[in-house]
């Protein structure tokens, strides 16, 4: 018997046992900048190619409340696609001054507020974290502890799920220089999203040409610090489609992408959200719309 039967088998025994949604199965979404949704030509094309794809989630900026945006999430919505918000909580990770000041959580939760007040389903927080230059502690990650049950308990009242994008790096363990301890935060947040992006792996090369193994060894990591039970939140993870540290060609592209839609396949997580930081999703939509 291979340990990939028997992982397979036991996989299959948890699915028995909780409820749990499989990736081929679950959410797929697509991260959109503020620009792209404010966009009536841009955000167009990503509905009608989400809706032929099959995609059911945009993760949507909330940088500043505008009209334009106002407006157009409406389309999103009656569009049946699931709004998240994506807001900002320490541009480029904080400082030990801006984590401690309260101040600074709020003006981060007044975006949350609108965001929610225009149709968001979900909130999102990324950069809910330290800057790297911090010392390494056990206490980094209390702290941010903190500040996410913070926000927890004011979108829980609103009855709205709270999800945190935290580095690849934490499906392996606390870091405790940025503090993040996806362990820790479990109990808190309704979902996880690791950014197990191939590029953010050394060596770099390695990460490059085995982006399938990449994923799943990031995910098999992370769900083994639950020592094999079914984790208390969802997890999404952030793919990416192309890798900055390389050129590449389309069809490089293609391969690229489908090994690590695979790899969140097969590990029978929650789902996955794509991540283009200029919104060049045509070469998923190709992907998608083909398996269709």
């Amino acid at each position: 018997m291979t340990i990939k039967f028997i992982r397979m088998a036991l996989s299959a025994f948890l699915l028995m046992c909780f409820t749990t949604v499989a990736s081929a199965g679950g959410v797929k979404g697509i991260y959109l900048t503020q620009y792209t949704a404010e966009n009536d030509k841009l955000l167009n094309h990503m509905i009608e190619n989400a809706k032929k794809s099959g995609i059911d989630t945009f993760v949507i900026d909330m940088e500043r409340p505008s009209k334009a945006l106002r407006d157009n999430l409406g389309l999103v919505k009656q569009s049946g696609i699931k709004y998240v918000a994506r807001v900002v909580v320490f541009p480029n990770g904080g400082s030990k001054a801006a984590v401690e000041n309260p101040d600074v959580w709020q003006k981060r939760y007044a975006l949350v507020k609108q965001a929610i007040d225009w149709g968001a389903d979900e909130i999102q927080l990324d950069y809910i974290r330290y800057d790297t230059k911090q010392k390494p502690s056990p206490e980094n990650a209390k702290r941010i502890h903190e500040i996410i049950k913070w926000f927890k308990t004011k979108v829980a009242a609103q009855n709205i799920p709270l999800q945190i994008d935290v580095f690849g790096e934490t499906s392996f363990g606390e870091s405790p220089y940025i503090g993040q301890n996806i362990k820790l935060f479990s109990d808190t947040v309704d979902a996880i999203c690791p950014m197990v992006y191939p590029s953010h792996y050394t060596p770099f090369a390695k990460h490059y040409n085995n982006p399938y193994d990449t994923i799943d060894t990031s995910l098999d990591s992370l769900k083994a610090q639950f020592a094999n039970r079914v984790p208390p939140m969802k997890i999404y993870a952030y793919i990416e489609l192309s890798n900055y540290h390389y050129r590449m060609s389309r069809a490089q592209k293609i391969d690229y992408i489908k090994d690590q839609i695979d790899a969140v396949n097969d590990a029978e997580i929650d789902g996955w959200y794509a991540w283009s930081p200029h919104n060049q999703y045509d070469n998923l939509f190709a992907i998608l719309q083909k398996k269709s």
